[in-house]
Parts: C-alpha cells; structure tokens; sequence
C-alpha cells in the first residue's frame, strides 16, 4: 500500500486535479475535514473526541486526527493507499503519517500569489441557479446565466485582504514540508498556471515515477 500527498493553496484548481487523479490511480481522496465531520455524524468514539474540541472553538489535536487516519486507511477503498488532501500540514503529522502508510509521491500545484488573488477575488454566482462566472475569464454575457432570477453573488471573504492572508497562512506551513518532502526526494512541483489538461498530464507523468 503507498500514498501520495496533494498540495496546493487555494484557488489553485487542486479539487479539479484531486478528481482527476482519482480517476486515473482509483486511490481514494482522503480529507481530514471531510473526516473529522463523517466521525463526528457517525458517533465514533473518536468523533466524540473531535467534537469536544470543536465545540469549545479548539483545534482538534494530531493525535485525533491520526486516530482518524489510521481508522480510514483499514477500510477496503484504502487497501492500495490513498490520496491525502491538505494533509500533513506541518512536520509533526508528516513524521506520524509516516508510520501509518508509506507514502510515494508528494506533489505541489504552485500558482503565483497575484494570480490566486486574481482567481479568487473575480469570481461570482448566481444566487439562484449557482452558475459560477469570473470577471476576467468567464463573465456574464448580455443574455445572463439563463436564469429567469438571476441574482450577482459573492462571497464576502474573497477579497484582496483577506486571499493574501489565507496564501501567507499556506506558505508558512507549507515551505517547511516541502523542504522536509524534498530531502526524502518525493516532492514534485507542478506548475498550475496553464491550461488543466496540460496541468493533469504533468501531474499523471510525475506518479508513473
């Protein structure tokens, strides 16, 4: 069993990319956050933990979260290893994901900051459809999103302050692990500022490696 590791800042076009290599490899996409929220519904004993700490606006503790990993790698879509998304985040889980499952391949979709603030600040919704359109790259053409109600939408957090410090939180986090992934001679850079087909091709081509 081996697993690969996905990083990637946000507005980066990682869960396009994460979709397209569970497609290609059948490894399962693998969230703390999505596993942190199924413990907590499902009532597991380590649910139960997770939701003291969340509860009280605490983090939850890497040793949760191991416990939760180590629970999610015995079940059979996980017998061939899994693709971990924004996991590890820090040195201290990568050494403890070490010794659960071995992992082959860490790959970085690296995007330049101001073309992220660029992605992320432009873009809106129809309130009522959920259509997604982008200032520059997708705007709304003179007939609308085709819905009879159409209402602009956008979230209040994309905006230029609040991107920069969400990418300089990933930064600080991420540098130091990618130097950590790169001594062990498994860290692969990607360069995400390019057409997604050409991004997924270099992407499949590093984890034939």
């Amino acid at each position: 069993m081996s697993s690969i590791v996905l990083f990637g800042p946000p507005g980066a076009g990682k869960g396009t990319q994460a979709e397209r290599i569970m497609d290609a490899t059948g490894l399962p996409q693998v969230s703390t956050g999505d596993m942190l929220r199924a413990a907590v519904k499902a009532g597991t004993e380590t649910g139960m933990v997770a939701k003291g700490f969340m509860e009280s606006g605490q983090l939850v503790p890497d040793s949760v979260i191991i416990d939760l990993i180590k629970d999610r790698i015995l079940e059979d879509d996980a017998k061939n290893g899994v693709m971990f998304d924004g996991f590890p985040r820090t040195i201290p889980q990568a050494e403890a994901l070490a010794e659960i499952t071995p992992v082959t391949h860490v790959i970085a979709i690296e995007v330049p900051d101001e073309r992220i603030v660029e992605r992320i600040c432009g873009r809106y919704s129809c309130a009522n459809c959920g259509s997604v359109f982008h200032d520059l790259f997708n705007p709304i053409g003179d007939d609308g999103c085709g819905c009879e109600k159409w209402q602009e939408k956008r979230r209040s957090d994309d905006n230029e302050a609040t991107v920069n410090s969400r990418l300089n939180t990933y930064h600080e986090q991420t540098s130091p692990l990618a130097e950590w992934y790169r001594s062990k001679g498994i860290f692969h850079a990607v360069n995400g500022d390019r057409a997604i087909d050409e991004i997924t091709v270099d992407i499949l081509a590093v984890l034939e490696r």
